[in-house]
């Protein structure tokens, strides 16, 4: 199991700036392939948008990108967690090799180490939401947080009773006696 918080307080939170940063992609994209429609796919021209430059690879790229992202923002039930899980982690990807491949003619989406940094922001955003987005049931996040405090195995409830004392997953705090 995960330490990953079910039902996190945060959690409708980061699901709100993961749907906004999805949409940034998005509008990126549309306005980038406004500006470069009939350029070349891979053109690594001077088009810019939201300041970053781009080209209609790029810019289509983003489009579907950042339409998965809200549309996962807005189905929500942990679709979005693992939605947000893949972004980030293809955020970050992308920024870092396209980081290394900045001055080759590799740099086929026209990057720019103004993009590789807010490439590697919006996939720290996405993986917080993934991180903090995840829902469930009460007792799923009851479970999950007495083993997150817990240094005993996975089974551990957060109240156990043993023939000589009580063991407790929060040590020290006194729990009332049902």
């Amino acid at each position: 199991m995960a330490h990953l918080p079910i039902n996190h307080r945060l959690g409708r939170f980061y699901r709100f700036l993961a749907a906004a940063a999805g949409l940034y992609v998005l509008l990126f994209g549309i306005i980038g392939a406004a500006r470069t429609w009939g350029d070349e796919l891979f053109d690594r021209g001077d088009a810019t948008a939201f300041g970053l430059r781009t080209n209609l690879a790029f810019a289509l790229l983003s489009i579907v990108v950042g339409a998965i992202v809200v549309a996962g923002a807005l189905i929500g039930r942990n679709v979005d967690h693992f939605i947000n899980y893949a972004a980030g982690g293809l955020f970050w990807m992308a920024g870092l090799a396209m980081l290394v491949l900045l001055q080759t003619k590799a740099n086929i989406l026209n990057f720019q180490v103004s993009t590789c940094i807010v490439s590697f922001i919006l996939g720290t955003l996405f993986i917080l939401a993934g991180l903090y987005g995840k829902r469930g049931s009460a007792e799923a996040a009851e479970a999950e947080e007495a083993f997150r405090h817990s240094t005993r195995a996975p089974q551990v409830t957060s109240h156990l009773a043993t023939p000589h004392h009580e063991m407790s997953a929060h040590p020290g705090v006194e729990h009332p006696q049902s």
